[in-house]
């Protein structure tokens, strides 16, 4: 049987280690796909530096729209990044038959639902194994082992830069700029670590995941989205102290009126599978109806964890290339007639429960009157804990509250804040017990 050829836009890190591993198990791979899978072409900007990773035999060149409109080329594999042009060589991709494997959720969490509908039309696969949590088969996992399941939520620490920080801050006590810094030292950062720490990087995989888990189109702009920058090391530490610790989560859940879709920090109970994940791994927990809870964990980013999944990508499409496209498994989990336009839930109307800290004077009757402005607003207290503050005559109060709405809550802390006798802001951090 003749090989596949594969055309590889982009020999970066995700690029130089697929090509690695392909070659390196190339028996291997072939044994369990069947035929041969070979790299045949290779865009890239840095030609000479390609030429010494791949040796002869492999056509090299600086225009990816060649490969994409090569006619011998049977997969496309997009690792450039970026949503604009990598969008365009996508979509001409499918234009010219050829079924595509991405390691690229901004692009997918941004026009996934154009890019899958254009594949479904054009009779091609689109697998993006790799643009979730790196090695981790996460996707599969849901698309295929969990397929007789009604997932009822999915909640994953899928951002290693964030969790190696919270990890640092929690173990060295060290404030957040600090270790952000030596995140950037070590490599797990990038010179510009926006799209990490504010938590958008965290929100493309999540997305993906919700369209996965509940069978809905990609809704990115419909993700709540929250970073750790504003973090302070006091909360990570008394956190510690009620026995919880704090991760930047992305979560999402089915309810009988929509679907939550939000990624931030929150309190875990420090006995909970998702709180013993430390430094740059990830992990992901998912919660069936049959299954009960199942989790996933292993590297989320790097050279050959990620190749890992574009390799396996690249596997599975070998295997289904001949076969008629409703063999196949869907994009999305769901047959593209069957998806549903379930609503996204605004933040607003999320239901947990709630960390509070606030510094007041230490006088007869605030307590009553907090507690009277939380009772007013639906709020139950679950516990509360005081503690001298640095300002002699003030304290510092923790409530633990349980569930309550979201709204409420925000419009519990306005009033608390006007109180006389309050001197700080209210830092409110969610708590999310994963049962």
């Amino acid at each position: 049987m003749d090989s596949i050829k594969v055309g590889l836009l982009g020999l970066g890190v995700v690029g130089g280690g697929t090509y690695k591993v392909l070659a390196r198990n190339a028996q291997e791979i072939a044994r369990r796909a069947g035929r041969k899978i070979e790299v045949t072409r290779v865009a890239v900007r840095d030609v000479e530096k390609a030429r010494k990773l791949l040796g002869a035999g492999i056509l090299v060149g600086t225009d990816p729209h060649a490969v994409v409109r090569d006619p011998s080329i049977d997969i496309v594999v997009e690792l450039i990044g970026g949503d604009t042009l990598a969008r365009e060589l996508v979509l001409e991709a499918i234009a010219q038959g050829k079924h595509v494997v991405t390691a690229n959720k901004a692009l997918l969490a941004k026009y996934g639902t154009e890019i899958f509908a254009a594949a479904s039309a054009r009779g091609v696969m689109v697998a993006f194994e790799a643009a979730v949590a790196g090695g981790i088969p996460i996707i599969k996992a849901i698309r295929e082992g969990l397929t007789a399941n009604r997932i009822e939520w999915v909640a994953g620490i899928i951002n290693g830069t964030t969790n190696f920080i919270l990890s640092e801050m929690r173990a060295r006590g060290l404030p957040f700029a600090t270790v952000l810094a030596e995140a950037q030292k070590l490599g797990y950062a990038e010179a510009d670590p926006t799209f990490d720490i504010e938590g958008v990087d965290a929100a493309h995989k999540l997305t993906l995941l919700a369209s996965l888990a509940f069978g809905i189109p990609v809704q990115f702009d419909k993700a709540y989205i929250e970073g750790i920058s504003q973090l302070a090391a006091e909360d990570i530490k008394l956190a510690e102290r009620l026995g919880y610790r704090i991760k930047l989560l992305g979560i999402t859940k089915r309810r009988p009126d929509g679907i939550e879709l939000r990624v931030h920090p929150a309190l875990v109970p420090v006995k909970s599978l998702l709180a013993n994940v430390e430094g740059a791994m990830n992990a992901v927990l998912v919660r069936g109806d049959a299954v009960g809870q199942t989790l996933y964990y292993g590297k989320g980013a790097g050279e050959e964890p990620t190749a890992s999944a574009v390799v396996a990508d690249l596997v599975d499409v070998t295997r289904l290339h001949t076969a008629d496209p409703e063999h196949r498994v869907p994009h999305l989990a769901f047959q593209p007639d069957a998806m549903a336009d379930t609503p996204i839930l605004s933040i607003d109307d999320i239901v947990t429960s709630y960390y509070l800290r606030l510094t007041v004077a230490d006088q007869p009757g605030v307590l009553a009157d907090l507690a009277r402005v939380l009772a007013d607003a639906k709020i139950s207290i679950g516990s509360m804990i005081q503690q001298p503050a640095e300002q002699g005559e003030d304290a510092e109060l923790i409530f633990l509250t349980h569930e309550a709405i979201e709204r409420n809550v925000k419009a519990a802390i306005v009033k608390i804040e006007a109180l006389p006798f309050v001197r700080s802001r209210v830092t409110r951090l969610r708590m999310e017990s994963l049962a």
